[in-house]
């Protein structure tokens, strides 16, 4: 393996300073390496929602297929971002640290092989269980007419996607962490370029068209996968798989991803069990809930995954070297930018949630009602962005110091206070008739998300972990103030629900929608410049 100078040797250079300083403007800059990557791969994700919005809309094919590519993509989130990055990126960050080259490289093959037969053998289970699966995830399709046996033969296509992608995972995991991120950034591209060629020339030329949207994400697992290998070569760390389960860093390794699997990943959760509540809801409840989600989940993809990528092998190493300063600081910067970056998102989502849902999706088989129903619960899952972002920047601050077992405590609470939520408010919403009684769900998952940051915030600073820097309340202050004159903004612009639906043509929506976002963009930094917000007051200073 070599670092971005060039190969390293088996011998660590004794005269070399243990820690490696990171500045606020390297990790800025590989935050944007990974923005870009995925900034383009969201585009495309859009693009791909539209063309199964006005092809699929909100029925019986989409919630199959949505379910259906549910399961492997919630295990993905276990497996690969949950286990991988939570897991196995701080071990590897201490093998460079703390070991030789041919150590780390013994501890990446051995990591490989024990890996790969474990995957192997999970997707042969989901495969052969699918429609137990189905059954489990979906309960009201079991008396919901032909939509289980579609979920079921759908599955059987997808759920082998999560073999090859939590393979990809684990091949970003190491270039992360000798920062090469572009590549892994960009893998996700490949997903949605495969779905979009599924939809216009596989599905017009099968008996079940759904089917050929099971088959693209059969195919783009296999590309993203291989796409990691030249990258992977041209470091010279592509692992030779070796079943050594036994190996102390695969053990190490194995120990953090147990409950890392569950502790990263209750979003997740919490999303599952809307699905499951939403399956029986009626036809079309859960393709709702999808593309509000996944206009949700933009923004959240955009900057504070990619944030989290990035921070992580840097708090690892970081806490490697006990340099408790620097890693303090690090969480400190990266909530600064959550609060400017996050908050504004959120209350973009609120104010423009039905003319996003109406330029993006409007159109085919997408109705009226459908952008209507779908902007219901963009608007409560915006409320809990902020909180989900927080979550992306805090956890990995407790896997960075290998303590897995507090944010698996704090996502169980905040799983069940989900739990109960969700049931309570789909209950008082039927009973009361209310169609968007999908909405319920999604605000629940926001309340918990909220919750499950407060609490692990608290926690570091309890732990004296996270020592906050000196300027918060004046951030604050000019955060709140940009941000109320941009709702004043939105508001002077937003057109009612008709216009976005009857006159205006796609080009029309788009146009208004741009002019909307960058003018509240613009008055947002613009009164942060006023002021007195300069790039320079974010810089990360150790405490």
């Amino acid at each position: 393996m070599s670092t971005a100078n060039g190969p390293e040797t088996d011998q660590k250079d004794a005269s070399a300073p243990k820690v490696r300083a990171v500045s606020g403007r390297r990790l800025l800059q590989s935050t944007s390496v990974v923005s870009g990557m995925t900034l383009l791969s969201r585009i495309l994700g859009l693009i791909r929602d539209m063309v199964l919005a006005r092809y699929f809309a909100t029925s019986i094919v989409m919630d199959a297929f949505l379910v259906a590519n549910r399961i492997p993509n919630m295990l993905r989130r276990f497996f690969a971002e949950g286990a991988f990055s939570q897991g196995f990126v701080p071990v590897l960050a201490s093998y460079r640290e703390q070991h030789t080259h041919a150590e780390a490289r013994e501890f990446v093959d051995a990591t490989a092989g024990t890996f790969a037969v474990i995957l192997f053998i999970a997707t042969l289970v989901g495969v052969i269980a699918a429609p137990i699966l189905v059954a489990i995830v979906a309960p009201g399709f079991i008396t919901g007419g032909g939509d289980f046996d579609l979920a079921t033969m759908m599955l059987r296509f997808t759920f082998p996607y999560l073999f090859f992608v939590s393979l990809t995972a684990f091949a970003g995991g190491i270039l992360n962490t000798y920062g090469r991120f572009a590549a892994t950034a960009f893998s996700p591209v490949l997903l949605n370029v495969a779905l979009i060629a599924a939809v216009y020339w596989w599905a017009p030329n099968l008996a079940e068209p759904g089917m050929a949207l099971a088959y693209g994400v059969f195919v783009a697992g296999i590309l993203q996968l291989l796409f990691q290998v030249p990258f992977l070569i041209r470091i010279r760390a592509l692992p030779r798989p070796k079943w050594r389960p036994s190996h102390d860093g695969v053990r190490r390794s194995m120990r953090l991803m147990l409950p890392a699997i569950f502790g990263s990943s209750v979003a997740q959760i919490n999303v599952l069990i809307g699905g499951i509540i939403a399956s029986m809801l009626g036809v079309g409840k859960i393709s709702l809930l999808y593309y509000s989600d996944r206009l949700m989940e933009f923004p959240l993809g955009l900057f504070s995954i990619a944030l989290a990528t990035v921070t992580l092998p840097y708090l690892a190493r970081q806490f490697a070297n006990d340099a408790h300063d620097e890693f303090s600081a690090t969480i400190d910067w990266s909530m600064k930018l959550v609060l400017l970056v996050a908050v504004p998102a959120a209350i973009g989502l609120i104010i423009l949630a039905e003319p996003l849902v109406a330029t993006i999706f409007y159109g085919g088989n997408f109705s009226y009602d459908d952008v209507r129903m779908t902007g219901l619960a963009l608007r409560a899952f915006a409320i809990g962005l902020i909180g989900f972002s927080f979550v992306k920047i805090l956890a990995p601050a407790y896997f960075a110091r290998h303590d897995t077992k507090t944010p698996v405590r704090i996502g169980l609470i905040a799983l069940a206070v989900n739990f109960v939520i969700s049931i309570a408010l789909v209950w008082y919403l039927t009973s009361r008739a209310y169609e968007g009684n999908h909405a319920g769900l999604a605000l629940a998952t926001s309340i918990a998300a909220l919750l499950n940051a407060w609490l692990l915030y608290r926690g570091l600073r309890k732990d004296n972990i996270l020592r906050h820097s000196a300027g918060w309340g004046k951030l604050a202050l000019q955060a709140l103030a940009a941000n109320l004159l941009m709702i004043f903004a939105l508001e002077q612009l937003i057109r009612p629900l008709e216009w976005w639906t009857g006159t205006a043509t796609s080009m029309d929506r788009a146009g208004w929608l741009a002019v909307s976002i960058g003018a509240a963009a613009g008055i947002y930094l613009l009164v942060l410049h006023a002021l007195g917000l300069r790039p320079a007051n974010l810089g990360m200073r150790p405490h």
